[in-house]
């Protein structure tokens, strides 16, 4: 933004008065931008392009837990032994869930 230096400076007593006067005109303009709109409806209205997957099917391989894994006690989750943090009645806890 260019700023010319030969301008007439405005005063304090400007300055505020401009302000008020951008003030006033702001909540004017904050009512007239309010858009009173159903979410329900908009929602309906809206489609993602691709988004019918009413006849996919997902296929996902399912590996047997290994060796070097173990299933927390806490969250049932499998995770690797250096996850391990410690047993609680000879049940294993994972770093998460121990924290």
């Amino acid at each position: 933004m260019a700023t010319d230096y030969d301008a007439p400076r405005k005063t304090d007593d400007e300055l505020s008065e401009d302000s008020l006067e951008e003030l006033k005109a702001r909540r004017v303009d904050k009512g007239s931008g309010a858009v009173d709109e159903d979410e329900i409806e908009a929602a309906e209205g809206f489609e993602l392009p691709g988004a019918d997957l009413s006849n996919e099917e997902l296929s996902v391989r399912v590996l047997p837990r290994q060796a070097d894994e173990f299933t927390c006690s806490t969250c049932f989750l499998v995770h690797h032994r250096s996850q391990l943090a410690k047993e609680v009645g000879g049940q294993p806890v994972c770093k998460e869930c121990a924290a």
